[in-house]
């Protein structure tokens, strides 16, 4: 209890703080800036593919023992704001270290596709580009681990809020660089594969 006060008074006091502190509550959460203004789509992005199941074996066709194509991709809506998009595939478990596999920047912010075999053109019919590989590549070059333990692949979109501005065949790198300050959401999603 209270020091000096008796215990009635301190039961008004208790009584006071019920109402005085979600009243504070409420005026302080005016002064809060939301996540994201009402309306707008949430900073979520999902990608998948048909060509093989998330987390599974990558089949031989979109690998270097196979057709070595480039497997289907389709994906959701992406935030408000966006206006192209970017691709990076890669194998962080190659022995020399992170391995790109494809470079894909500036697609058109209509698209919610890629079709399986993408042509290996710098530039890409309907818009976009396509950047070199790890293997000095233009476009995509599959899986192709050394024998031995299977490897992990990642593919990741990102939504931009504007074009890249690079050139064709433009490295890993120069895309990071370029979309440093403008992803608005990303996608992930990851396939195995072993020889």
């Amino acid at each position: 209890m209270l020091k000096g006060l008796r215990y009635p008074s301190a039961l008004l006091l208790f009584r006071q703080a019920w109402v005085v502190i979600p009243l504070l509550t409420l005026a302080m959460s005016m002064f809060v800036v939301p996540d994201r203004v009402p309306g707008q789509q949430a900073a979520k992005l999902e990608l998948r593919t048909s060509s093989f199941e998330p987390g599974g074996f990558i089949p031989k066709r979109f690998t270097c023992v196979g057709a070595d194509v480039s497997p289907a991709l389709t994906w959701s809506d992406p935030p408000g704001g966006t206006q192209r998009f970017a691709i990076i595939e890669d194998d962080p478990d190659a022995p020399s270290g992170t391995f790109v596999h494809w470079v894909v920047y500036d697609l058109p912010a209509s698209y919610r596709q890629l079709p399986e075999a993408v042509p290996r053109k710098d530039e890409m019919a309907g818009g976009g580009r396509q950047g070199t590989n790890d293997f000095s590549r233009v476009g995509y070059s599959g899986p192709c681990p050394p024998p031995g333990k299977a490897h992990r692949y990642f593919i990741r979109l990102y939504a931009l809020d504007a074009p890249t501005s690079l050139p064709p065949a433009a490295s890993r790198s120069e895309l990071d660089s370029a979309m440093q300050g403008h992803i608005l959401a990303q996608a992930e999603m990851m396939g195995r594969f072993k020889r």
